[in-house]
């Protein structure tokens, strides 16, 4: 098959590889290619288009990305079976890891002004620009210029670097989270946590409680336990304790999974009075509770609420936590605190896995913490946080078309937006990437119910200007939607398919 006829500017700001991704996605999303096609070989379409085999490369893998192509070792690739792309990982996101890991082909770059390259909404991390680089390569070099580099650069401990862990433990002592009985573990982020904690307490068909709408990584680590997940809906002051607590007494769960500050993806907040409500019906029925507390960091305004597993009667909770998002992601630092039984077998498990986490990339953090520098950091990321959400409210407040909703929290990384009807988030999507604009739709977030109207509208990667920008680019694709007269159903095939 022949692509000659593809057109590429090499003068605009759009870099190539995305030019000829979008062309080719066009012609699969219209028909021009059919499922079964075969694509010519990245050497030989470079050749013809006079482009880079790295620019095809990398043009083909977001089209394997988005699930349009498919690649076979030895044969090439070929166009998908549309069956099979409804099923297929989001845009930014990775099918080799099994979640949602977004890639940097969806990182905005310079886009700030129309005709740029991509204002990525899709992806639920902090800004690269934050990381004190400096500051990193200083620890780095204090530990590999002591006499513990030849420890950290051995093999080590399943439960971790011993002097991180103790640092950890005195610091949720210091936050009236430890227990005496307590012990942690150190993980490779909080994704590895959560599947060991399913290899560790869930046996297939098991029942686990979690929010919906749902952090897409964790429903990817128990659909691998094959368990069945029932779902508490996320207000605007996140799980309520009625829904909760009848929950937990009409279905029984082994585990409940809740994320009780600023969840992914909505970004709303349990109030105190709740979390104790919702740890006494834990207790009740004999449930494990699983606490996420990935964001309570990213406070960048109001007053902290305490974690469940620092209140009365939390000795049984599981609190997961991690550097990802208050440091630097890919150095994948998390760690588990629970009763020293079970990560004991989490320990096990972990072993059989992968022996243990990079021990330099512990120790590395251990001295950007000890250092102070960790803290420096953290009040350069919560005050530009702070810019980031104002500009995020400000801009839906301002942009997006009258009758929208969006949730408006102290912190964390997201908004969760809720389109007037008869708007399909999902069906935009195209829309809004024409324009330039990612966002995920609902649907990646979906347990039990989809609503077709919302979307995650993660901020934490771009600037203030990015992000009004952003926004206005989403509010005229959305404004010209109503004025074409919208029908509901749109993406009625799509989201019967989820």
């Amino acid at each position: 098959m022949s692509l000659a006829e593809i057109q590429l500017d090499a003068q605009a700001a759009l870099p190539l590889y995305r030019q000829l991704y979008r062309q080719i996605r066009e012609r699969i999303l219209r028909g021009g290619l059919s499922a079964g096609d075969r694509l010519p070989a990245t050497r030989d379409l470079a050749q013809q288009l006079e482009l880079n085999r790295a620019t095809v490369s990398s043009a083909y893998a977001l089209l394997e990305e988005e699930g349009l192509i498919r690649g076979h070792v030895g044969r090439g690739s070929f166009v998908a079976d549309p069956i099979d792309r409804h099923s297929a990982n989001p845009p930014g996101t990775s099918a080799v890891s099994g979640g949602f890991v977004p890639q940097t082909g969806f990182v905005s770059q310079n886009a700030g002004s129309p005709g740029s390259a991509e204002i990525s909404f899709a992806t639920s991390r902090p800004r690269s620009g934050l990381f004190p680089l400096d500051q990193f390569r200083l620890s780095c070099e204090e530990v590999l210029a002591t006499e513990i580099a030849h420890t950290v650069l051995q093999l080590g401990s399943p439960l971790g670097y011993a002097p991180l862990r103790q640092y950890l433990l005195e610091d949720a002592e210091e936050h009236q989270i430890g227990r005496a009985n307590d012990d942690i573990l150190i993980t490779n982020g909080c994704q590895q946590a959560m599947d060991l904690l399913a290899r560790a307490v869930l046996a297939p068909e098991d029942t686990v409680l979690v929010e919906e709408p749902i952090y897409p990584g964790l429903k990817s680590a128990l659909a691998q336990a094959q368990v069945r997940l029932v779902s508490v809906p996320v207000g605007e002051q996140g799980v309520t304790a009625e829904d909760f607590s009848r929950l937990m007494e009409s279905e029984r769960p082994r585990m409940a999974v809740l994320t009780p500050s600023f969840q992914n993806p909505t970004g709303a907040t349990i109030p105190l009075d709740a979390r104790r409500a919702m740890l006494e019906a834990a207790a009740r029925a004999g449930v494990l509770l699983v606490e996420n507390d990935l964001y309570s960091a990213l406070r960048y305004r109001g007053d902290a609420v305490p974690a469940f597993k620092s209140l009365r009667g939390a000795d049984d909770v599981v609190l997961l936590g991690s550097f990802s998002k208050v440091a630097f992601p890919g150095l994948r630092v998390g760690w588990v605190i629970a009763p020293r039984p079970l990560i004991r077998r989490l320990a096990e498990i972990k072993q059989a896995t992968d022996l243990h986490t990079d021990q330099l990339s512990q120790a590395v953090l251990l001295r950007f913490a000890e250092s102070g520098r960790l803290a420096a950091h953290l009040r350069s990321v919560r005050k530009a946080g702070l810019a980031q959400l104002e500009a995020a409210i400000d801009g839906c407040s301002r942009f997006l078309p009258a009758g929208s909703r969006f949730t408006k929290p102290d912190g964390g990384l997201n908004l969760w937006v809720r389109l007037p009807a008869p708007l399909d988030a999902g069906a935009l999507l195209a829309a809004a990437q024409s324009r330039g604009v990612n966002y995920l739709p609902a649907r990646y977030f979906a347990v039990n119910r989809l609503d077709e109207s919302a979307f995650r509208l993660s901020f934490g990667g771009l600037t203030p200007l990015e992000i009004e920008r952003g926004l206005q680019l989403l509010g005229e694709v959305f404004e010209e939607e109503l004025a074409r007269g919208a029908r509901p159903g749109a993406a009625e095939m799509e989201t019967a398919m989820v």
